[in-house]
């Protein structure tokens, strides 16, 4: 579970850092061409890239959590225990106790 929230945390800064990176870089002539821009066109090129620096960002992690492996998270088997308990009264049209199932009727 670490190392979930590991990449989740590294990815959200990147989130963050990347865009404003890129937008602090343009505004400040610190990224070469960006000099000779008119400042409408340097105002949509950098924002273009911030939002596509976001994006590539949430690929990447995407690509991360989909190259994490199936078996090594297992369900707690008392919480799958209790899920299908609940559905089988569902399904079977019996009434819960559950006070918060009885809200959802």
């Amino acid at each position: 579970m670490a190392g979930v929230m590991q990449k989740f945390l590294i990815a959200s800064m990147f989130m963050w850092i990347l865009p404003i990176a890129i937008l602090y870089g343009f505004n400040n002539d610190l990224l070469p061409g960006s000099t000779t821009l008119s400042p409408h066109s340097l105002t949509l090129l950098s924002g273009f890239l911030a939002v596509v620096s976001v994006n590539v960002v949430i690929v990447f992690y995407i690509c991360l959590a989909l190259k994490e492996p199936v078996d090594k998270h297992k369900p707690d088997p008392s919480f799958v225990a209790e899920a299908k308990d609940s559905v089988k009264k569902l399904t079977s049209g019996v009434t819960s106790t559950d006070p918060a199932l009885k809200k959802q009727e």
